[in-house]
């Protein structure tokens, strides 16, 4: 399957560790994606698109990473599939995606990648989790429960997760974990930004 990817270093970097049989191509400007008349499928591995933009690509299978707006949010046909591309994510082998079950499998059984379809929602399910894991943690840091160093070691050893939340934070980007967080809040006060949380974004900034 001929795939045409418009991502930006990290997640071609992340793509390129993924076992596959697919062919693709890398472009660096999402205008030069209209020139690939012949694609079987698009890859959008980066949030730097408009709904218009997407609107303008041909009406075939494309896979958009989106995590806080849902495709019912962004009112797109049933052609688009929805991803979390947050970085780390992609490495997973198992992705969560949204959409037509039927222009699913046709993309990711081609790429011989494992899915799970989960519900049309903000977050989604593990980018919902993993804010959770990261918030409450900065909660604790601000409580003065322990150091950011030490919490990471706990949770590494105590639930075999790949990072500690502080260096998940580090590596997703705080802007994404707080965007989506807010995005949550908006529905559910338990996803409310830790203080400390808040205020290292805002020295960052």
């Amino acid at each position: 399957m001929g795939i045409i990817v418009f991502t930006n270093e990290s997640g071609k970097d992340e793509l390129q560790k993924k076992k596959s049989l697919v062919e693709y191509t890398v472009v660096e400007k999402f205008r030069q994606m209209l020139d690939y008349e012949i694609a079987e499928a698009f890859l959008i591995l980066t949030d730097q698109y408009t709904v218009s933009d997407l609107k303008q690509l041909p009406p075939i299978p494309v896979i958009i990473h989106s995590v806080n707006k849902t495709l019912s949010d962004l009112q797109l046909a049933n052609n688009f599939i929805r991803i979390n591309a947050w970085p780390t994510f992609l490495q997973r082998d198992n992705w969560e995606v949204v959409g037509d079950e039927q222009v699913v499998k046709k993309v990711l059984d081609a790429l011989g990648w494992k899915f799970t379809i989960v519900a049309d929602k903000p977050g989604m399910v593990a980018a919902r989790i993993v804010a959770m894991i990261i918030n409450e943690a900065y909660f604790a840091f601000g409580e003065n429960v322990s150091t950011k160093e030490e919490i990471d070691t706990a949770m590494k050893l105590g639930t075999n997760y790949p990072y500690g939340p502080f260096e998940w934070a580090s590596k997703i980007g705080l802007d994404n974990i707080t965007s989506l967080l807010i995005e949550l809040s908006m529905e559910n006060t338990l996803y409310k930004l830790a203080p400390a949380l808040q205020q290292e974004l805002q020295t960052s900034i």
